[in-house]
């Protein structure tokens, strides 16, 4: 009997030891907050605002350090030599996305940014890829852009006061046209505000430090949905995302059955797939409806970001305007073919990116294998971070809160052209993310932001809004964003007013041919 009781007590105290040992450093890999047993660090994540407490810990524990959560690791690289030696360079094994319960629950495992490096995303990335490559772009869809951004700046003229749904039914727009046929003429339109539907749920359910670590204790996958408000919020999320993007595919399909195709995405990939699609229907949705959410979202989000600065910053538009004026005068827009002559543009693009990121925590990524790095052990299923924002706010910035493009006038070049350099050193900003996952929408949005930012400069004066009863200004918050996985400036005032009676003009003589271009893709009547 005693015997017995002795193995007992030893097999208990081993099991014991092993429970406590969960959430315990492995002393190899890179230093981080100090841990307990069971929850590593994850009674120290904040139920938002992670993306700047990434900051603080780089500074405390180093640019490359580590967190535990339960038996899961977490690698955050704030370093860009780290970045380039591991996700550039090593991207055969860190291009994986760690699996999420919250984002399977919300997507049913059907969304490009969450799959991982498989057949299925592949050929998914192939349709991004194709259909936004800089040909297509600039020999095709550009003509979209620069109708839509004339309307843009119509309604501008119209309803300055409504600049914050115009930019966002802008962006909204274009992305329709090229992808499902339809442009959204107002943002009360399906075609103009469906996206943001989707979008502003998505964002929040996905929040890093929003939900419990349920992919680190699975156990929590079996709490009653009546007991887990995130369970709620991420399956009405998903129930958004599917209504619309299915009402999206349906109003195609009906449009077809009609005998009417449309010059889109979603028409070619039906024509190219009619006799059996490679992925499933939900799956199909789901592609087309997440190029509008990367073609729309973010570059709302970007650009009302500039505006916001734009109106704070008023010596930045004076610069602006004093170099797109000599290329461009009064009597015509700027256009892409005026990028290399209007060199502040670009830097004024890539500060915001850098500024007010949308994806201030980055995306993700997960190592497939045993890696080292400096001596550091990086362990099998590690999920890596790029921290976006804090990258961004780090000691290589002067005065790194101010918005300040004159520090971009050494990088003439685009976004893509800089992640791709082996002068890692040298990159203007990681917006985009980093390795084979690096967004493949980018040239897309980049020529998006250029030439609507440079035809809102061109055209209008932005600033602060006035009290109306003292007449003094309203400072605006910089930031005043809503909380989320993507974040975008909160709604805001600013004035919107005309440069010139001359560029009212110009901008009243193309609105026809604005509208008669983009008549093929006007919505249907039922």
């Amino acid at each position: 009997m005693s015997t017995f009781l002795w193995l007992i007590t030893v097999l208990l105290a081993v099991g014991v030891y092993r429970v406590l040992q969960i959430g315990k450093r492995d002393p190899r890999m890179p230093k981080g907050p100090p841990t307990i047993p069971i929850l590593g660090n994850a009674h120290l994540v904040p139920p938002e605002g992670l993306f700047k407490q990434f900051r603080s810990w780089a500074k405390e524990y180093g640019p490359v350090f580590s967190l535990k959560f339960g038996p899961s690791n977490m690698i955050v690289l704030c370093d860009r030599k780290a970045i380039h030696a591991l996700l550039d360079k090593k991207s055969n094994i860190y291009s994986d996305r760690p699996h999420t319960y919250v984002g399977q629950l919300l997507t049913k495992g059907d969304m490009i940014a969450l799959e991982q490096m498989d057949d299925h995303w592949r050929l998914k990335r192939k349709v991004v890829a194709h259909n936004f490559s800089p040909k297509q772009l600039d020999e095709k869809h550009f003509k979209v852009q620069e109708a839509e951004a004339t309307m843009l700046m119509a309604d501008l003229l119209n309803d300055p006061k409504g600049f914050y749904n115009h930019i966002r039914r802008y962006t909204a727009s274009v992305a329709s046209v090229l992808i499902f046929g339809s442009r959204g003429a107002t943002f009360d339109s399906f075609w103009a505000h469906g996206v943001y539907d989707v979008m502003s749920k998505w964002t929040e359910a996905m929040e890093p430090g929003a939900n419990p670590p349920v992919d680190e204790y699975p156990l929590l996958q079996w709490v009653p949905l009546w007991l887990a408000p995130w369970k709620r919020r991420a399956i009405l999320a998903g129930q958004t995302m599917d209504k619309v993007w299915g009402e999206a595919v349906n109003r195609v399909q009906k449009r077809r059955a009609h005998g009417l195709r449309r010059d889109c995405i979603t028409d070619t990939l039906l024509d190219e797939w009619k006799d059996g699609m490679p992925i499933s229907q939900h799956s199909f949705n789901n592609l087309v409806g997440e190029l509008v959410e990367g073609a729309a979202d973010t570059t709302a989000a970007q650009l009302l970001t500039l505006v916001m600065a734009f109106a704070k910053n008023p010596r930045v538009q004076k610069r602006a305007q004093e170099e797109i004026d000599k290329v461009c005068g009064t009597e015509r827009f700027p256009l892409w073919s005026d990028f290399k002559d209007i060199p502040y543009i670009n830097a004024i693009v890539k500060e915001g990116m850098r500024w007010r990121p949308v994806a201030v925590t980055g995306s993700p990524h997960r190592v497939r294998e045993d890696d080292y790095y400096q001596g550091m052990l990086i362990p099998k299923d590690s999920t890596i971070i790029v921290p976006v924002w804090a990258l961004h706010h780090g000691d290589e910035f002067d005065d790194e809160n101010e918005f300040r493009p004159e520090r971009y006038m050494g990088h003439s070049k685009l976004a893509n052209d800089y992640a791709g350099s082996p002068d890692w050193a040298n990159r203007d900003h990681y917006g985009y993310g980093a390795g084979r996952r690096i967004c493949p929408g980018m040239h897309f949005a980049e020529r998006n932001m250029w030439r609507v930012t440079a035809k809102l400069l061109w055209a209008f004066e932005f600033a602060e809004p006035l009290d109306p009863k003292t007449g003094k200004v309203i400072s605006l918050d910089p930031d005043a964003y809503n909380r989320g996985i993507l974040q975008a400036p909160l709604p805001y005032n600013v004035q919107v007013t005309p440069r010139s009676p001359q560029h009212v003009q110009t901008i009243k003589r193309e609105i026809a041919a604005a509208k008669e271009f983009l008549k093929p893709w006007e919505e249907l009547k039922d």
